[in-house]
């Protein structure tokens, strides 16, 4: 395990996904619009290696002094709300007087995405697969010159420290209602049991709160509208067992869960085989 396995992980991916939409483009044109954030940690060996493309973010809970929990971010998300991030853009593409605008007080990219890395979007990335014009949610000003997404995530890797206790995985949706602080504290005080679920739910009320209506009456309302209340939330907790970690040889159940099923099995993975 390295970086470099990593990165080229996220370049397989996004090099896949792109073979599929080379293949179906013509039938659906609209797959060339379809992308996605994504967020990889892998703990190998002691060590701790975080990837990300987007605006999903890992934040662990590290004990610090008189056992009061902090919160670390180890992530910067790739969101032209950022003003290092526009930068960043900018510098690119010093020609496009157009790479970011400011639409209905939102920052975005050519006026139409936050989000400056991600996998897919394949019509930002590639003249290809260039959309029609008459799809005016996707409609670019000008051709397009040069890519202005990338596929390259943002690495962060350091050896885990006894007082690393957990990490959270989650989607823009949960950091939208929650500071990183108020989520770790959540998952500090609370049982390990259902604490993903919990941290959703916290999130729900804030945005139930901010809309000035009740949790049950936010939760009521249908899917198709709910993106007007709150952005999607998908959560996971990692915990640190150090002991665990410490055990070269140690057995440990592998589980996989698949999202949208709650369906738990026995893992695929097969550790050094599957990463090789």
């Amino acid at each position: 395990m390295s970086e470099d396995v990593v990165r080229s992980a996220f370049s397989a991916t996004e090099e896949g996904f792109l073979t599929l939409v080379r293949r179906t483009h013509f039938i659906k044109p609209l797959i060339a619009a379809v992308g996605s954030c994504c967020l990889v940690g892998v703990i190998w060996r002691g060590m701790l290696y975080v990837a990300n493309l987007g605006d999903s973010r890992a934040v662990i809970g590290c004990l610090g002094r008189l056992n009061k929990i902090v919160a670390e971010p180890l992530t910067r998300d790739h969101n032209a709300s950022m003003e290092e991030v526009r930068q960043e853009l900018i510098s690119r593409h010093p020609d496009d007087s157009q790479i970011v605008v400011l639409k209905h007080g939102v920052w975005r990219i050519k006026g139409i995405i936050q989000v400056s890395r991600t996998i897919g979007d394949a019509y930002l990335k590639r003249l290809e697969f260039a959309l029609d014009p008459s799809i005016t949610r996707f409609h670019l000003s000008e051709p397009l010159r040069r890519p202005v997404l990338t596929a390259e995530p943002s690495m962060y890797t350091r050896v885990l420290r006894p007082q690393d206790k957990f990490i959270i995985f989650a989607s823009d949706g949960l950091w939208e209602q929650l500071t990183n602080q108020q989520a770790v504290e959540i998952v500090h005080s609370n049982p390990r049991r259902g604490i993903a679920k919990r941290l959703v739910r916290a999130a729900l009320k804030q945005a139930a709160q901010k809309r000035e209506m009740r949790y049950d009456d936010l939760k009521k309302v249908e899917k198709g509208v709910r993106r007007f209340f709150h952005d999607d939330i998908t959560v996971v907790v990692v915990y640190i067992d150090h002991g665990l970690l410490q055990q070269r040889d140690a057995s440990v159940p592998e589980l996989s869960v698949r999202g949208f099923v709650d369906s738990v099995g026995p893992s695929r993975f097969s550790g050094v085989t599957a990463i090789s």
